[in-house]
């Protein structure tokens, strides 16, 4: 989940979100653990109406380029009064040289995926992933994500300063191994917010979380 170095990043595929933002942790890996266990899910996340649950998940990075609208539409800030979370956020791509997909190295950071939907998309879901915590820098952006509540808002910043909300409508738990990344990575139906981090219980021997949390919140009109 991170490089030698201790900079997180990801494959693209299937691996992006089974390894997603359970930073190697040490001597705080059973605390880090306890804390993650998100409570018990809720809701129905919207589902693209073309979706094929059938179909082998993975990561639409197609030609690997943003769409048009994507490069002016890139949020700067997402701000969750119930966590008090006021965090920046990077454009998340693709690193050339190694196939890798970058996720932010410090943890206190948040990553919207670039080749996805952006902040005034119309319809699809805009991805934004964060850290659960790291043994060095402590506890992740996304550190309570699976606290939230139906009805708790989320506030995406775009390039123009101007802001969006979003009200929670599900809290989902999936084994990595297992998460339907199509469902998440939609660039069709209602517009809707998507944020992802680890959690549930954390493996001492592979320094991984066991799951992926997966936060769903639709549009305000």
């Amino acid at each position: 989940m991170t490089s030698p170095s201790g900079t997180p990043r990801i494959r693209p595929g299937r691996a992006l979100l089974l390894v997603l933002l359970g930073v190697t942790m040490t001597v705080v890996a059973g605390v880090g653990a306890c804390r993650s266990q998100p409570a018990d899910d809720f809701g129905a996340p919207l589902t693209s109406p073309s979706a094929a649950p059938s179909a082998p998940a993975r990561v639409p990075v197609r030609d690997g380029a943003p769409q048009p609208a994507a490069a002016v539409d890139v949020p700067s800030r997402l701000r969750i009064p119930a966590l008090g979370l006021d965090a920046a956020v990077d454009a998340v791509g693709i690193d050339a040289s190694t196939g890798d997909f970058a996720v932010p190295p410090r943890v206190d950071r948040v990553g919207w995926y670039r080749y996805g939907p952006g902040v005034s998309a119309a319809a699809g879901s805009i991805v934004i992933a964060g850290h659960v915590d790291s043994a060095a820098e402590g506890k992740g952006a996304f550190f309570r994500l699976g606290s939230l509540k139906a009805g708790d808002r989320a506030v995406l910043t775009g390039p123009d300063g101007r802001h969006r909300a979003f009200d929670v409508v599900a809290r989902e738990r999936y084994r990595k191994a297992a998460i339907p990344l199509d469902k998440y990575f939609a660039r069709d139906g209602a517009p809707r917010l998507t944020l992802i981090t680890c959690g549930g219980p954390f493996d001492a021997r592979t320094r991984h979380y066991r799951d992926n949390v997966v936060v769903t919140a639709t549009a305000r009109a």
